[in-house]
């Protein structure tokens, strides 16, 4: 490989203020796509717009180059770069699932609803939903789909018969991780600012959009996003930077036949100084360090215990009013079904869920709010799902649905969603607020 390719880490030995493994490449006019480099020394002027780095590891020197999901520049120059064939391998920020959903359009009419909400995940699918959608609008914006530039590396990896390496951890896993890792309130900043993200119509401009592949900027950006929850910025980047530079590491051994090894990684450029850093300085097993990001922290007891704890006083309470009076008793049992089973219906109105629906909402919350293993959301989503099946066209058009807050309730899909988390939260608040008010009655 020639000599300004072969990637050392200058800075680390100069001293100088610059990144320790940027490049430092002067900035000139970006080639077109038709200007595609057909000498190595040519790539230097073609990424001369964009955030990259140069990682040289264990004789195999790694591009990694640093995008934006809804960039068009980035989906032109991932293409340009594998299209010079300069490279031996390509990674990409995907895991297997997200590779799915990019290469599978059908996937989403095969999900059966029922299941997603016994097992549990209609809070993940909601959330994918809130994150997939907020993406799209930007992308819809700016004419181009959301993951263009990983769908333009999967393209051209296939077409130069490349090998692709799907290096992400699996999305499941980073989500668990996050909630696990996350206290109270970075629970409550998290999911405020997926509820923001919804009901937010902010017009963001493409060179925004580009300003966000500068590192500076993101450094700084990320640097303030962990001061207020360095928890939340762990699980979502540094736990994923790590994961990443290991699969890297265990996924391109030196071999003698690939020699000299190229490999060109496209990832989000948040993550472009942090694997870079991991991936220059980890020395770990890969397989080891695989093996501890993706295990599951074991959840705290106090989540399971306060609702069985707030269900043991709700029970003293009715108790010890019918010990006092048969009157009393029965007043703190109707605030506990009117305000309980009141607000979970409330929450099935403003999805506009039909109207079984919203009777199963009044009459169930205020009982599975005496079980814990059973959620009110639970009951009235599938209350909702039976009584308006979603069709296949529901789930054809759900992603698309999603980008404009009136498709939450057009979509049978996304307004069964809805169901769910707007009766789990009336159900919560009027738990907390019932209870508060038997007490007031008891004393």
């Amino acid at each position: 490989m020639p000599e300004h390719f072969n990637a050392t880490d200058p800075a680390d030995e100069s001293g100088s203020n610059a990144s320790s493994d940027a490049v430092d490449t002067p900035k000139a006019d970006p080639p077109s796509p038709s200007e595609l480099p057909t000498d190595p020394a040519d790539i230097q002027q073609w990424l001369s717009d964009q955030p990259w780095r140069e990682i040289t590891r264990d004789g195999v020197d790694y591009c990694i180059l640093g995008t934006a999901h809804v960039s068009r520049r980035s989906a032109e120059v991932v293409a340009g770069l594998i299209d010079s064939r300069q490279f031996d391998a390509v990674a990409i920020e995907l895991c297997p699932s997200r590779h799915k959903l990019l290469t599978d359009s059908q996937q989403w009419q095969s999900t059966d609803l029922f299941a997603l909400i016994r097992q549990g995940k209609a809070g993940l699918m909601l959330a994918n939903l809130v994150l997939s959608g907020y993406q799209k609008r930007l992308a819809k914006q700016f004419g181009i789909e959301p993951g263009a530039e990983m769908r333009a590396a999967m393209q051209a990896a296939q077409q130069h018969n490349l090998p692709l390496q799907l290096i992400d951890r699996d999305l499941g896993t980073t989500m668990k991780r996050v909630w696990r890792s996350l206290g109270f309130w970075n629970r409550l900043m998290l999911f405020t600012g997926l509820i923001t993200s919804v009901f937010s119509r902010e017009t963001v401009s493409e060179d925004d959009i580009e300003k966000l592949k500068e590192g500076d900027m993101l450094e700084s950006a990320f640097a303030e996003f962990a001061a207020q929850s360095p928890a939340l910025f762990n699980a979502l980047i540094a736990e994923r930077d790590g994961y990443m530079a290991a699969r890297l590491r265990a996924e391109n051994p030196v071999v003698e036949r690939l020699q000299p090894h190229r490999v060109l990684v496209v990832i989000g450029a948040g993550h472009l100084q942090g694997l870079a850093r991991q991936l220059r300085e980890e020395q770990a097993d890969p397989d080891g360090i695989s093996a501890e990001l993706t295990h599951i922290p074991p959840a705290s007891r106090w989540p399971k215990i306060i609702p069985w704890l707030i269900v043991a006083l709700i029970t003293a309470g009715f108790a010890f009013g019918f010990m006092r009076n048969a009157d009393l008793g029965w007043n703190l049992v109707k605030t506990w079904v009117v305000i309980n089973g009141g607000l979970a219906a409330l929450g099935a109105i403003i999805a506009r869920a039909h109207p079984l629906t919203v009777l199963s909402a009044l009459v169930g919350a205020p009982l599975t709010s005496l079980n814990p293993t059973i959620g009110a959301g639970m009951v009235t989503a599938s209350v909702e799902a039976w009584v308006r099946k979603p069709n296949v066209a529901d789930f054809e058009t759900l992603r698309d649905d999603v980008i404009e807050l009136s498709g939450w309730w057009r979509n049978r899909v996304a307004r069964t969603l809805l169901v769910f988390f707007l009766c789990t939260l009336g159900s919560a608040i009027g738990t907390w607020v019932a209870g508060f008010s038997i007490i007031q009655q008891l004393s």
